[in-house]
């Protein structure tokens, strides 16, 4: 008689994406509400995010991340976006120019970054997240860079560009929590057959 398959926790690393959503929601909201749509704000406001966004990508995935060259690659993209944040915050008065210069090379060095996480982690649950949340970075990025824009415009985009990747990583991080996989029990030492030991 064979034991029937047993239910674990998907990852452990679901609280990692529920806790990078949060500047990112914050941010939103922010945005949303403040009236004032200005370049000064928008270096405000992204100098703040970058930072504890990339706090938390460095941090975070430095001690849940199991393979070492992806944490190192999460490392390097929390360091950009601490780097890019201080400038924003240090050059608050640095005028359209400046907030997009910050904005855009920190999105593209990290949307890159983890997009290349994830397009090489395919048997990581946590992946096909690091992928599209990849790829959403890139898109803001290539936004500023080739549409015509004002400080309303960037600024308004960067509360949508957070509201999205906000959403979305709350929900990536529910289904790591919630989903599971099948984990059959070994019974017999033997693998399956037509499979290979590992």
């Amino acid at each position: 008689m064979t034991d029937a398959p047993r239910t674990l926790p998907r990852s452990p690393y679901w609280g990692v994406p529920v806790a990078r959503a949060i500047p990112f929601v914050v941010t939103a909201l922010v945005i949303t509400f403040v009236s004032n749509h200005s370049a000064q704000v928008g270096l405000l406001a992204y100098g703040v995010f970058a930072i504890v966004s990339g706090l938390l990508v460095a941090v975070l995935s430095w001690r849940t991340v199991a393979e070492r060259s992806i944490r190192v690659v999460f490392l390097v993209h929390g360091i950009s976006g601490v780097v890019f944040g201080a400038l924003a915050l240090a050059f608050s008065t640095g005028g359209l120019g400046f907030f997009l210069f910050c904005a855009t090379m920190n999105s593209a060095i990290g949307g890159f970054l983890e997009l290349y996480a994830g397009l090489r982690s395919t048997k990581n649950p946590a992946g096909r997240d690091w992928a599209i949340v990849g790829a959403l970075t890139v898109v803001f990025a290539l936004v500023l860079i080739f549409f015509p824009t004002d400080p309303v415009f960037a600024v308004g985009m960067l509360g949508a560009y957070a509201a999205i990747v906000g959403l979305f990583l709350v929900i990536a991080g529910l289904s790591l929590r919630w989903g599971v996989q099948a984990v059959p029990a070994a019974t017999t030492g033997q693998p399956p057959r037509g499979g290979k030991a590992s």
